[in-house]
């Protein structure tokens, strides 16, 4: 397979590459010096715990509220 770099140094994986990654939207880029090293980055736990709070409906606000009533409680 072939991947060709952009005059704006992007680079388009190819369908079968990308296909065996489903659901990932990042890369860790990394070099030896001779090779280019693409390594998928899944969902960060952060990640989940922010989409759990926005399905619950849970805005930052209602979180920052919680802690300044936990902080006031001591």
């Amino acid at each position: 397979m072939l991947a060709k770099v952009t005059a704006k140094n992007q680079l388009t994986l190819p369908k079968a590459v990308a296909s065996r990654f489903p659901g990932v939207e990042h890369f860790d880029v990394s070099t030896d010096g001779e090779s280019i090293v693409l390594r998928p980055l899944r969902q960060s736990r952060g990640d989940e715990v922010r989409a759990k709070l926005e399905a619950l409906g849970i805005t930052e606000q209602d979180v920052k509220d919680a802690v300044a009533w936990a902080r006031r409680s001591k």
